[in-house]
């Protein structure tokens, strides 16, 4: 058994360096910060680490889980990046407005992080989604609009290089309506993707042609058009395809 994979990604999207749309096909996940790393990474202490030389140069190396964990610490499971490439209100004002104007949900930070870039740190997923699901923010104020892109925060962000990581729909065809329960649907969509949330049609159980599911992919990257399903037997322990 097989489902068929149909995606769509975020309206307008263009591969870094060059001036042709992605096909979807050309998605994957990047896998870099997982928006749920606090519900399943174990707390572990944070400890003084060594200094160490390599050529002559000092440096100081983490574990990733040691990573994880400094970003749950300062909250920022959830955090977006803000670019605003024409200009911007002074920071004191872009904290009221775009909690505002972006119509988020829960309390959220926000800081000037580079030149153009401020950091959001959102506090509720349904934000985070929300945020990186347009392509295009505008915050007005005092009669001026400032075009404000959103991106995924990441913990080695360098304001010099673009990010290909984005929001995108797939579906699932062919897939058997009891496979559309929200966990076996995330465990297929991980194939592809961060699954973040399924659509109203998959949840309300009104549209049984297909399953759909927002996941968070790596616009470069390749993956697979099909994903096959199996049973596996209580009693023989056999897996049965289809």
């Amino acid at each position: 058994m097989a489902a068929m994979l149909v995606g769509q990604p975020p309206s307008g999207e263009v591969a870094p360096h060059t001036n042709q749309s992605l096909p979807y096909t050309a998605l994957n996940f990047l896998g870099a910060l997982r928006p749920d790393i606090t519900k399943s990474t174990p707390s572990i202490p944070l400890t003084l680490k060594p200094v160490t030389y390599l050529h002559g140069e000092p440096r100081v190396i983490w574990y990733e889980e040691e990573v994880e964990q400094m970003i749950i610490k300062e909250n920022l499971q959830y955090a977006i990046l803000g670019k605003f490439s024409y200009g911007w209100p002074e920071i004191q004002e872009l904290r009221s407005l775009i909690p505002k104007q972006c119509n988020l949900k829960g309390e959220c930070k926000i800081g000037l992080l580079s030149n153009r870039y401020v950091l959001i740190r959102a506090s509720l997923l349904e934000d985070y989604v929300s945020l990186l699901s347009k392509p295009m923010f505008y915050i007005t104020h005092k009669g001026w609009s400032y075009p404000m892109r959103t991106l995924k925060w990441d913990p080695l962000f360098d304001p010099e290089e673009e990010t290909t990581t984005a929001i995108a729909w797939i579906s699932f065809l062919e897939l058997p309506p009891n496979f559309f329960v929200k966990e076996v649907v995330f465990s297929l969509a991980s194939a592809v993707g961060k699954p973040l949330q399924v659509d109203m049609a998959t949840k309300n159980q009104s549209r049984p042609s297909c399953a759909r599911v927002k996941v968070e992919v790596d616009l470069l990257s390749d993956f697979s058009k099909r994903i096959k399903i199996g049973v596996r037997k209580q009693i023989t322990g056999d897996v049965v395809e289809k």
